[in-house]
């Protein structure tokens, strides 16, 4: 329908509301596109490190879109206008017509495909067709762990967080945990109909545990070859790393049990980690920090699985609270806001706590609070966060309706509803604009932190903003190289790699530069782990990537170069046809057989189904309540619910469809349904919606989208309605303009997993926003990366230079040739000035508008008082991936489609527009995963070049130590120096604790016990206990015997006191590992650590003689019997530095 011309001193009025564009001279039904301020494409970047440049920003790199696991997308630059406000195609294609080569029949009936007219200026710029590669060149090959799954099948088992060790990857989800074998990782995946539930029939084989709540957080300890994870129903739980891994799915592989679990905290466990005396320290929320003495917990392991309640009584009975340990008078020194992160300091024994804009810093042996910072490091002696809200005074809750125009004058009906509608739409902005402006998170929130060899902790917060600090809390500096929010570290070597929400990883050195970058995933990386010669990665859609260590470097353009050249064995094809439909139903509906005569009837061979109605619902009243819905995030009608199943009953959705999803925005309304035969190969459906009507605020006008995954393509499907009337052709042409550049796509509001995944709300929000971040970063344009995309609805475009009467008679001679030269939409697109690129089926059917109602056959059209001239106002128009007119589908050119059927149903009568359906015959190349991954590991093994490079990397500096023996006495202190010999390479050293033990008195050998997490005994310090050794340097390691003598028990629910010494020698064995900056693999040596007892200590107090019923019930200082530490737990290197040679 029409919409009502907007009078003088109603855009007067609007333009003081919401933005309005001005009023253009417009002539000869052409306009002048907005400008738009962007960048020029750039080369793809060289990943190699000698060559990527030192930027602090990415501004000058490519954007790579990743529709997909193998392909990529340059992106392209936003046309430039000149100086006149023209645009420049920048060496566009020009329009053509081209019709389809004898014998070109598509399908197993051999349709031919109909005639196409495509439109010119889509060489260049984000029209621009995307560029695909069997092998991504764009970032390093990667081995796809577990391929991209469709989100709809994730629904309850989403992957939340991993973990690593040199021999396996363990994985937190939201049904327990699973472990895959490095051994395994090259290995094919069960397929489509094998053991594994869907959306795993291409990862790589992997053993499953039973049942238990989300997993939220993970640490590996080697030493005692457990892994422990925290869960949301806030129990921890440990699991045996020497599972028995199937091969391959089988009936009789059972899901594997937990070997002790324990109630840790009333809430959530948010994170875990394994302190350097191998105590673990856990926490919540409200603040709550928790300790778990490592002497409890080897106990409870020492239990019989039969009897897992009595070793969680054990463990439970032992905990230390931090919180009432620094509380004094009801005054705590530590917020109560929700503890995110724990962070093992193992270079000087040190726990920090991570709140959202504040640390705390603990000594892990003394349990000491040493001091409390906020994120800007600054001490503070108490943190206090009470809750606040803005105070909003009534007339910003209010909608408040425009007032009249200045001028006195009477007002029409459509008048009065412009200015309701506006009134409504600006207060509802405003309200939520200085609503969300009260309530926005502070984007210094701490994401992620990281220990990094050298001693220096890392932390990344939402701004992108990565800061460096030293030990004791001191900020030394900060970087920014990306406008988006940091989720994840970890390092290896002497690299730190970085996690973004915009799915980039970047790689830094030790100085904070930027040594490489790349877009990893589609997605928010929202964990990273090293292990195995890999980085692995882990995004929100569950999608896990390992990347070589080595990259970006030489083995990257080998594996691209070999895995190429072997396309064809993992290539493959498939087919599958769309109907796509458009109508725009004049706020009216439709009964069955119109639905039937329109859709059912030629439903029978297509496998999508996508539908576009325009006008679903109009009214002043619903506008404004449309507005309002869609500020505070919510969508849809009764009406449109009432098309949907009707449309739904037509298609037979019961039997042969399912239905997908759908978006609604004011009158506009798209929902798609997937044929039940390829429901597997279709999902992850992201919805989009952008305004364009009443100052590009109300959905009268505008467009919705759906963004959907196809045999691992993606195709997008837009509904339009663009400006109404004759001579608005420059407001249609800059409607598509803003559609295409502004539509952002996002998970509908029941599909969205990003509290599955762990990730803050705010913090995936920023990267799905629908208006694009101004910055230094090339806006990425989500409509410009898909494969196929499909416009469709009420364009609105007329008929041109033509009387009402002439266009009568053209029509009904069918003399469409001549009317489609007058067709606006088709001369905007021979100038390259709308849908540049894009194709349509030349049309042999009457125009679709203006009839009346109920009046059928082509004497239906408009005869009242305005006579509107016929016009093709309702189209479909699209573009895949080919370059040139029927090219043939294949890695580099994935989606080919052609229409196949183009028509109107002149015998639906409901509507004064007539429903158009469109048929699509697409041919989509893609990837067997499950294969490439075997020939990749094909290529790794036998590869003679790769074998050389992996080799390459087991180099490990020469280093000696200044002695393999000290004797300790009490307060003693000893100098271990290390020295590297090397004259040219670093040395990366870690200092562990291999085992301790009671030294007989009658000089037999001692059995060594492992510590937790290789922890250190309390009575010995090790500072510091990793570094850098430069070139032919040194390293001086203090080794420190300190009294622990202060215990304190719990007898019968009573605290007891005494002051006693074990007098028996004590031995341990410290291993310094050493690694090079970038080994795979290390060197050890021994150092023997023995404390003689020197001196007496005098009993004050009698030990009571049922300690030892109580042994699990410390509050303060648990017996330091079996003292235990660890290294750093959130990364693997500590652990794997653990392994003796």
């Amino acid at each position: 329908m029409d919409d009502p011309v907007i009078e003088e001193e109603d855009e007067e009025a609007l333009a003081s509301l919401v933005p309005f564009p001005p009023r253009r001279k417009m002539h000869s039904y052409s306009v002048q596109l907005d400008q738009f301020d962007q960048k020029p494409h750039h080369q793809i970047r060289k990943h190699s490190l000698d060559e990527v440049p030192r930027s602090t920003t990415l501004g000058n790199d490519a954007v790579y879109f990743d529709s997909s696991d193998e392909e990529f997308s340059t992106g392209g630059a936003i046309a430039i206008a000149n100086a006149s406000g023209e645009t420049v195609s920048d060496g566009g294609e020009d329009y053509a017509v081209v019709a389809p080569p004898p014998n070109a029949g598509v399908g197993e009936d051999a349709v031919e495909p109909l005639p196409e007219f495509i439109g010119a200026g889509g060489g260049a710029g984000i029209f621009k067709v995307p560029v695909r590669a069997a092998v991504h060149p764009g970032r390093p090959p990667c081995l796809e762990l577990r391929p991209h799954p469709l989100r709809e099948t994730q629904t309850g088992k989403f992957l939340r967080n991993i973990a690593c060790t040199e021999t396996q990857l363990w994985a937190g989800q939201e049904n327990g945990v699973r472990v895959w074998n490095m051994e395994e990782v090259y290995d094919a995946g069960c397929g489509i109909g094998g053991q594994v539930q869907r959306g795993d029939e291409d990862t790589a084989p992997f053993h499953e545990s039973v049942a238990t709540a989300p997993t939220l957080c993970l640490v590996a300890d080697q030493s005692n070859k457990l892994l422990w994870s925290g869960h949301k129903d806030g129990k921890i739980r440990a699991w045996k790393m020497d599972q028995e891994q199937p091969c391959e799915a089988s009936d009789d592989s059972e899901p594997f049990k937990e070997r002790i679990s324990w109630l840790a905290h009333r809430g959530p466990v948010n994170s875990i980690v394994i302190s350097s005396y191998g105590d673990m320290w856990s926490c919540s929320e409200g603040g709550v920090i928790k300790i778990w003495p490592w002497d409890s917990l080897e106990k409870s392991l020492l239990i019989k699985p039969a009897e897992k309640h009595m070793a969680a009584l054990l463990v439970e009975r032992s905990a230390i609270d931090l919180r009432t340990q620094v509380t004094v008078n009801g005054t705590c020194s530590i917020s109560s806001s929700e503890v995110k992160f724990l962070l093992t300091d193992s270079v000087r024994a040190k726990v920090w706590a991570v709140q959202s804009l504040s640390f705390s810093i603990w000594d892990a042996r003394s349990k000491d609070l040493l001091k409390v910072l906020n994120v800007d490091g600054q001490v503070e002696c108490r943190v206090d966060t009470p809750p606040t809200q803005d105070q909003h005074g009534d007339d910003e809750t209010k909608l408040k309706f425009f007032s009249a125009s200045k001028k006195e004058k009477p007002q029409g009906f459509l008048q009065r509803s412009r200015n309701a509608i506006m009134g409504a739409a600006g207060a509802v902005r405003r309200v939520a604009t200085r609503s969300a402006g009260g309530f926005a998170e502070d984007t210094r929130k701490t994401e992620a932190i990281v220990l990094a060899v050298d001693g220096t902790i890392w932390t990344g917060n939402m701004s992108g903003q990565i800061v460096q600090w030293d030990g004791n809390g001191s900020r030394l500096k900060d970087v920014n190289h990306h406008h988006k929010p940091v989720l994840c570290f970890c390092t290896f070597g002497d690299r730190i790699y970085v996690g973004y929400a915009s799915g980039y990883i970047q790689v830094l050195d030790f100085d904070g530069k930027l040594m490489a970058s790349w877009v990893s995933h589609n997605e928010p990386v929202i964990k990273l782990a090293a292990g195995g010669g890999f980085i692995f990665s882990l995004a929100t859609h569950g999608g896990v990537r390992g990347w070589y260590v080595t990259s970006p470097g030489p083995l990257d353009n080998i594996i691209r170069t070999e895995l190429s050249q072997k396309e064809a064995l993992y290539a493959r094809q498939d087919n599958v046809r769309i109907l796509i439909g458009t109508w725009n139903v004049g706020q009216g509906r439709a009964t069955h057989g119109a639905l039937m005569s329109w859709l059912g009837s030629v439903a029978s061979d297509v496998g999508i189904v996508v539908i576009g109605l325009q006008e679903v619902d109009m009214g002043a009243g619903f506008l404004a309540m449309s507005a309002a819905k869609e500020t505070v995030g919510l969508e849809g009608s009764v009406v449109g619910q009432w098309w949907i199943d009707a449309i739904g009953k037509a298609l037979d959705e019961k039997n042969t469809f399912e239905r997908m999803g759908s978006r609604q925005l004011a009158g506009l309304l798209i929902s798609l349904w997937a044929r039940k035969e390829i429901r597997t190969h279709v999902g992850d459906l992201d919805v989009a919606a952008v305004p364009c009507g009443f100052g590009r605020a109300i959905g009268n006008k505008g467009g919705v989208g759906l963004r959907i995954r196809v045999y691992d393509r993606i195709m997008c499907f837009v509904n339009c309605h663009l400006a109404a009337h004759l001579e608005a052709v420059n407001r249609r042409n800059a409607d598509f303009n803003h559609i295409f550049r502004l539509m952002v796509f996002s998970k509908g509001h029941n599909l969205s997993n990003t509290a599955a995944a762990g990730v803050s709300t705010t913090a995936y929000t920023l990267k799905t926003t629908t208006n694009p971040t101004t910055g230094t970063e090339e806006v990425k344009s989500d409509l410009a990366a898909a494969d196929l995309i499909a416009f469709f609805g009420d364009f609105n475009y007329r008929l041109y230079g033509i009387t009402y009467d002439e266009a009568r008679d053209f029509i009904s001679q069918r003399s469409f040739d001549w009317l489609r030269e007058r067709d606006q939409l088709r001369q905007e697109m021979k100038a390259g000035k709308v849908f540049q690129g894009m194709r349509e089926a030349l049309i042999t059917f009457p125009p679709t508008y203006k009839f009346e109602k109920n009046r059928p056959g082509l004497g239906g059209y408009d005869s009242g008082e305005k006579k509107r001239i016929p016009a093709w106002c309702d189209r479909v128009i699209y573009r895949d991936t080919q370059a040139s007119p029927f090219s043939e589908s294949n890695l580099q050119c994935p989606v080919v489609s052609s229409v196949i059927m183009y028509e109107a149903c002149m015998d639906v009568t409901e509507s004064d527009h007539k429903p158009v359906r469109c048929k699509f015959h697409a041919t989509i190349a893609h990837v067997d995963k499950s294969v490439r991954r075997q020939e990749l590991g094909n290529i790794i093994r036998t590869n003679e070049k790769i074998k050389s490079i992996f080799e390459d990397l087991k180099f490990v500096p020469e280093t000696s130590v200044s002695t393999n023996s000290i004797v300790l006495q009490s307060q003693d202190t000893v100098i271990l120096t290390i020295t590297n010999t090397s004259t040219t390479n670093k040395a990366m050293f870690s200092i562990i604790c291999g085992g301790t033990t009671f030294v007989k008195d009658d000089g037999e050998e001692s059995d060594y016990t492992p510590r937790g997490s290789f922890g250190l005994p309390r009575w010995l310090e090790v500072t510091p206990a990793a570094g850098i050794i430069s070139p032919e340097g040194t390293v001086d390691v203090k080794v420190h015997h300190e009294d622990f003598q202060t215990m304190e028990e719990c007898v019968d629910g009573i605290p007891q006191s005494w002051w006693c010494e074990d007098t028996r020698d004590k031995e341990a064995i410290l291993m310094v590992n050493i690694r090079g900056s970038c080994s795979t693999t290390m060197t050890s040596h021994s150092v023997k650590v023995r404390h003689c007892y020197s001196a007496r200590v005098c009993l004050l107090e009698s030990r009571p003689k049922n300690l030892t019923k109580h042994l699990g019930g410390s509050r303060r200082h648990p017996t330091d019997k079996s003292r235990h530490g660890s290294t750093r737990p959130r990364t693997e290197d500590s652990v794997s530095r653990g392994k003796s040679h």
